[in-house]
């Protein structure tokens, strides 16, 4: 018996098989497929070549299948679809989930994010779980090593290869200072913004970010005396003292009236913030971390909008 060495099969020529026998005639079994007839009787050819039987011979009527053929149909429909199986998905049930999703996030993302996606998820998929940690230096190995399933970023953040990013919200910067150091409509100035004293939000324990840079250009320093690795913390130390902070505005609305602090347009040139999801290009298609993004998609339209 001859042996077939399936790595040389064209897979494609299987439907085309199955259309041919099931149809005994070559034009409608082209239709079936999507093929033109004279590409139809090429792969007739071809299967006849590969088998070493001619498949369908005429006969009063039209065509009819040969012996092989005939014998070759019920499994062929079988095998197509079980190959069809195979290639197919499999289809994703959110109540069945039951995995706990480890996030690398800022407390900016799990205080505005974190409630309302575990609210979703209670909801959805109640047998799944939420682990909020925090941003540390080594973020990008432990995405592509997948000890994290996804992490925050900032459309700025310079990202490996091998990661896929995913736009999730619009933010903007607001200066914030305690409700009456300053006058509620002032317009600050770069020079009027350097002179004051400063609180700041350093994720990695550095002090310099991109604003002191533009100081720098403008000749200015400012006085940095509070540093947290937390936002709420430093909104907190501004409203107990006469520092201003530049963070994200849909924080410092949240919390502006309960800390009693007021909002301004900080005089810099990027004030826009684009928010961002990060996954392991490996892990992009992941069914579950699929359907999480999606949730969190939701969850940033209401909280950045509201």
């Amino acid at each position: 018996m001859r042996e077939t060495n399936l790595a040389g099969v064209d897979l494609n020529l299987l439907p085309a098989l199955e259309a041919l026998i099931r149809r005994r005639n070559v034009t409608l079994a082209g239709r079936d497929v999507g093929l033109s007839q004279p590409a139809m009787s090429r792969a007739l050819a071809r299967l006849r070549a590969l088998l070493g039987d001619p498949i369908l011979v005429k006969a009063p009527g039209g065509l009819a299948p040969t012996a092989r053929a005939d014998a070759l149909s019920a499994q062929l429909t079988a095998a197509l679809d079980r190959l069809g199986g195979v290639l197919r998905p499999p289809a994703f049930a959110p109540e069945a989930l039951d995995r706990t999703f480890r996030i690398a996030a800022t407390d900016v993302h799990a205080l505005l994010l974190g409630p309302p996606l575990l609210a979703a998820m209670r909801r959805l998929a109640p047998r799944a779980g939420l682990s909020f940690v925090p941003v540390n230096a080594d973020l990008r190995e432990q995405i592509q090593a997948g000890a994290l399933d996804l992490a925050f970023a900032l459309t700025t953040t310079p990202l490996p290869p091998g990661v896929h990013s995913e736009p999730l919200a619009e933010d903007r910067l607001a200066l914030v200072a305690r409700f009456g150091a300053y006058p509620p409509e002032k317009r600050w100035t770069l020079a009027e913004y350097s002179a004051a004293s400063h609180a700041t939000v350093a994720i990695f324990g550095d002090r310099l970010s991109e604003i002191d840079a533009e100081l720098a250009e403008a000749g200015l320093v400012r006085r940095i005396v509070f540093t947290s690795p937390h936002f709420l913390a430093t909104l907190a130390a501004v409203a107990a003292s006469d520092c201003v902070s530049v963070l994200s505005a849909t924080l410092a609305r949240r919390f502006a009236s309960a800390l009693g602090l007021t909002l301004y347009e900080p005089p810099l040139r990027q004030t826009t913030l684009t928010a961002t999801t990060v996954v392991a290009a490996t892990r992009a298609h992941d069914p579950g971390l699929v359907w999480l993004r999606a949730r969190l998609r939701e969850a940033a339209h209401k909280a950045y909008r509201e």
